[in-house]
């Protein structure tokens, strides 16, 4: 039925019919891309910064973002599935990313119930790789949009992770 037949059925009972679009919007998560694991011995190699925001719209998940200042070009990009925040995993998937040391980095995957599980609870990462970082130059976990404090400002109260949507225990 079109919406105006069914206001036109609802008005003679005194009904206010309120009609919407989907009951759910799409979910916008952010990743803020940084040399990772980082120690003395590859601090020389490791460099960069970039972003990525990934949006989960029913089963389909949209990833794109940028980076800059690689110290090599960049090799390959992949979205993977850890155990935890801050722990890397398996079951990487590919990322189109663009082969030099400032570019962007997108894709587009469809999820299924176990993956959707996996990003709203924050286990979703990307994953930069350079030449001369072969097994990762940037990593950044994927968030639920949040705000960040610009590099040497103090943030107002403790520092916190944002809200994940997590299952009630």
């Amino acid at each position: 039925m079109t919406q105006r037949l069914i206001r036109r059925l609802a008005a003679p009972l005194g009904l206010v019919v309120l009609l919407s679009g989907p009951a759910f919007a799409a979910e916008t998560y952010q990743a803020n891309l940084g040399p990772m694991p980082l120690d003395q011995a590859n601090r020389a190699t490791k460099l960069g910064r970039g972003e990525a925001t990934a949006t989960l719209d029913g089963n389909i998940l949209i990833v794109s973002g940028n980076f800059i200042g690689l110290s090599s070009p960049a090799t390959k990009a992949r979205l993977y599935t850890s155990p935890a925040i801050g722990v890397s995993g398996g079951d990487g998937v590919d990322l189109v990313v663009t082969e030099a040391i400032n570019g962007t980095v997108s894709g587009q995957l469809t999820l299924n119930a176990r993956q959707k599980i996996a990003f709203r609870t924050g286990r979703f990462y990307v994953q930069i790789d350079s030449q001369k970082a072969p097994t990762g130059n940037l990593w950044g976990w994927l968030l639920p949009q949040h705000f960040d404090a610009p590099p040497g400002v103090p943030q107002a109260g403790p520092w916190f992770l944002p809200q994940l949507n997590t299952p009630t225990r």
